[in-house]
């Protein structure tokens, strides 16, 4: 059965109030079609409206991400959402002919949504949820953070002003989180950082609260445990941020 796809294309309204220099955004939203034998596949991102650099970083960096995740098969060249998602129900269809006893369906679920956004930067936090068998699924936030006036993708480095070790202030607040001595291992409590030495999160990102580490689950804990976030206010951080943000 083939899938559905459905698109809501509306601007933004753009009231009196609003500040000019916020992107818009249109919600595109993809659903496959119910079936006994079909994946369930269901994806909800924002799509920025305007064709200008800025515009086209943020929807080629969530198509990649989203291709990234539901790529099943690297020997096809996979260019597109859906073309990622035929991926993703042909690597369930060859489990099925291979074990066709296995009658547990796979899901993949993907969100986005813009978490913070000023003149300078704007965040997108990416949140999926694949299941493709065994115990349980697996759930993960990926944010993506945009220099606006450059129109590029800021890589982690990128965000942070080399005069300042954000590490060593990081870990201090992750301990005093955490509730770990700062003269004990920082694995004392339980976790799993490599080699017993604090490191960043692969994903940092600018949110309402303020800046958010966030390490996915089995990046430094069990399963069990979950994600683990530290979100430091921007008064604590500003110093250490390349970028100054309008707040």
């Amino acid at each position: 059965m083939k899938p559905i796809y459905i698109a809501f294309f509306f601007l933004i309204i753009v009231t009196s109030c609003k500040d000019e220099s916020l992107l818009s955004f249109e919600p595109i939203v993809i659903e496959e079609a119910e079936c006994d034998t079909c994946p369930v596949v269901k994806i909800n991102i924002p799509k920025a409206l305007e064709n200008d650099k800025i515009d086209n970083a943020i929807n080629t960096a969530i198509r990649e991400e989203i291709i990234t995740l539901l790529n099943f098969d690297e020997s096809v060249e996979i260019n597109s959402i859906k073309t990622a998602i035929s991926s993703f129900k042909n690597g369930y269809s060859d489990l099925m002919k291979k074990f066709p006893e296995e009658s547990t369906k796979w899901e993949a679920s993907i969100t986005g949504a813009v978490s913070y956004e000023d003149k300078n930067v704007i965040s997108i936090m990416l949140t999926s949820y694949l299941f493709t068998g065994g115990a349980h699924g697996y759930t993960s936030t990926r944010f993506l953070n945009f220099n606006k006036k450059k129109g590029v993708e800021l890589e982690n480095w990128e965000l942070f002003n080399t005069d300042f070790d954000f590490v060593k202030f990081a870990e201090l607040k992750f301990r005093i989180q955490e509730d770990i001595s700062q003269n004990a291992p920082i694995n004392n409590t339980g976790f799993m950082f490599e080699d017993d030495s604090y490191s960043l999160p692969a994903n940092i990102g600018y949110t309402k609260n303020g800046l958010q580490l966030l390490y996915n689950q089995y990046e430094i804990a069990s399963y069990a445990d979950g994600p683990i976030t530290l979100t430091i206010p921007y008064s604590e951080v500003k110093k250490y941020l390349l970028i100054k943000l309008k707040l």
